[in-house]
C-alpha cells in the first residue's frame, strides 16, 4: 500500500499531466460570479449581514489552475488573495490566468495544504474546493487550514459525496484494473478509460450515468484523469463528513444549499412522517435526507472560528434602522425579472423592485444613505417583504452604527 509521501507524488504528477481545472484563459475578467466567492455574499449568508469591511485576507487553498483564485479576485476588489498549490504545473497556469485577465492583487505559493504554516498571518476567509478528499490525511489537512483562520473569518469546503459517486468509484477501479502495471501513466490510462465507455452497451448504468451526468465535462482529457484516474479520493457521507469537521475544532455554519438540506423537499406531504424527522437532531435528519434522495455528488459548507456575530432580523426596530443594499450577485439588475445568486429566474412584484431600486441608491454610495424604515416610507412593502428579500439573498443589511 502506497505511503503518504507516495501518494502525494502520484497526485502532482497527475496534476502536473493534466492542470485541472482545464478552464480557457482570458484576457479579460471571467464572466458571471460566483457567491460562495464573493466575500459579502458568502459572509451575509453566514451572518445575516454585510461585512463591516471588505478590505480582507482570502486564501484559496489548493488552487489548482487558478479558476476560481481569478473570480476571487475579481469579485473581491479591495481584497488581498493568496493561492497555494501541490502542482507546479498548475500553478504556472493559475499565474498566466490571472495576469491575462487583469487579477493583480494576488500571490501564488508551491505549497501543500499540509505546509499552510509557512504563510504569514491569518486569513478572513478560506476557499477550499475539491482538495481536501484528495489527500491522504485530509482531518491533517483541514486542521491545518483551520489554524489559518482569523477569528470570526469563515472557511468554504467542498469535497465529494459518497452516495451520488457510485459508479465513478466502479469505473475508477476498473480502469485500474485494466491498467495493471501502468497505473501511473495517466495519458493511457484516460485511453482505456474511453475506450471502455465506448466498448459498453449502451444500456449499461456506467454508461447511462456518464452521458446523463458528466459527459458534457468529460469531453476534456483533464476532466476525465481527474474524475476516473486520480490516485487519491475519500468520499464521504454524513456521519464521516462530521467527523471531519468536528475534527477541524470549527463551528459548521451550515451547507450553502440548504434548500437541498429541507426534509420538506421529500417528506412534506406526510405531515406524520414530518413530525418524526423534526424530532431527529440536524445530523440525523441530514443523513436521511441523503438516503432518500441519494443523488448528491459533494458537501458544500462554511465553517467558522467564533466568535462569528450573527443578525437574524427578527427584530422591528432593528430591521428598519438597517442599511440596505442590492445584493453583489445578481444579473439582470436593474429589472424586475433577473437572475438571482444561484443564477435562478426571480420575478420581483412592483414593491419588491421600487424598495430595491431604494437599496441601489445606498449601493452607489452617492449624497447619504437612507435606512430600511426612510425606503419604506416611501413605499408599500412591509418589513416581512425586506426580510423575504434579504432571505433570499437578494439585498444584503447591515446594522446601524
Amino acid at each position: 500500500m502506497p505511503n503518504s509521501e507516495q501518494i502525494t507524488a502520484a497526485v502532482r504528477q497527475l496534476y502536473d499531466t493534466y492542470p485541472f481545472p482545464p478552464e480557457a484563459l482570458l484576457d479579460e475578467p471571467p464572466p458571471g460570479y460566483n457567491w460562495r466567492w464573493t466575500w459579502p455574499a458568502a459572509y451575509a449568508f453566514c451572518t445575516g449581514r454585510k461585512p463591516a469591511t471588505q478590505a480582507v485576507r482570502i486564501l484559496d487553498a489548493g488552487c489548482g489552475t487558478g479558476v476560481g483564485t481569478e473570480y476571487l479576485v475579481h469579485l473581491n476588489p479591495e481584497a488581498q488573495i493568496t493561492g497555494i498549490d501541490l502542482s507546479g504545473g498548475a500553478l504556472e497556469v493559475a499565474r498566466d490566468r490571472c495576469r491575462r485577465s487583469g487579477a493583480s492583487r494576488v500571490e501564488f505559493h508551491h505549497l501543500s495544504i499540509y505546509d499552510v504554516a509557512q504563510l504569514e498571518g491569518e486569513f478572513d476567509h478560506i476557499n477550499c474546493v475539491g482538495v481536501l478528499h484528495h489527500l491522504p490525511d485530509p482531518i491533517r489537512g483541514i486542521q491545518a487550514l483551520a489554524t489559518k483562520l482569523a477569528p470570526g473569518g469563515i472557511m468554504h469546503i467542498f469535497v465529494y459525496a459518497e452516495l451520488g459517486r457510485w459508479e465513478i468509484q466502479l469505473m475508477q477501479q476498473a480502469i485500474a484494473l485494466l491498467q495493471g502495471e501502468k497505473s501511473g501513466d495517466y495519458q493511457e490510462g484516460v485511453k482505456i478509460g474511453r475506450k471502455v465507455f465506448a466498448a459498453l452497451p449502451e444500456n449499461n448504468r456506467l454508461v447511462k450515468r456518464e452521458k446523463e451526468r458528466w459527459s458534457m465535462e468529460n469531453h476534456r482529457d483533464a476532466n476525465f484523469a481527474d474524475m476516473y484516474l486520480h490516485p487519491q479520493e475519500i468520499d464521504y457521507n454524513i456521519d464521516t463528513l462530521f467527523e471531519l469537521i468536528d475534527a477541524s475544532g470549527l463551528e459548521f455554519l451550515g451547507f450553502s444549499n440548504p434548500d437541498y438540506w429541507d426534509i420538506e423537499r421529500l417528506l412534506g406531504q406526510d405531515s406524520e412522517l414530518m413530525v418524526e424527522a423534526q424530532k431527529l437532531g440536524d445530523r440525523a435528519r441530514y443523513r436521511l435526507i441523503e438516503l432518500l434522495d441519494p443523488e448528491i455528488t459533494h458537501y458544500e459548507f462554511f465553517l467558522t472560528r467564533p466568535p462569528l456575530v450573527k443578525m437574524d432580523w427578527e427584530n422591528d426596530q432593528a430591521l428598519l434602522k438597517a442599511i440596505p443594499e442590492v445584493s453583489l450577485c445578481l444579473q439582470g439588475w436593474p429589472s424586475q425579472h433577473l437572475f438571482d445568486y444561484n443564477y435562478q429566474l426571480v420575478t420581483l412584484s412592483e414593491d419588491e423592485f421600487e424598495f430595491m431600486k431604494g437599496c441601489d441608491a445606498n449601493s452607489q454610495k452617492g449624497e447619504g444613505t437612507k435606512t430600511v424604515g426612510e425606503i419604506l416610507a416611501g413605499g408599500k412593502l412591509d418589513l416581512e417583504g425586506v426580510r423575504s428579500l434579504q432571505k433570499r439573498q437578494l439585498i444584503l443589511l447591515s446594522p446601524s452604527s
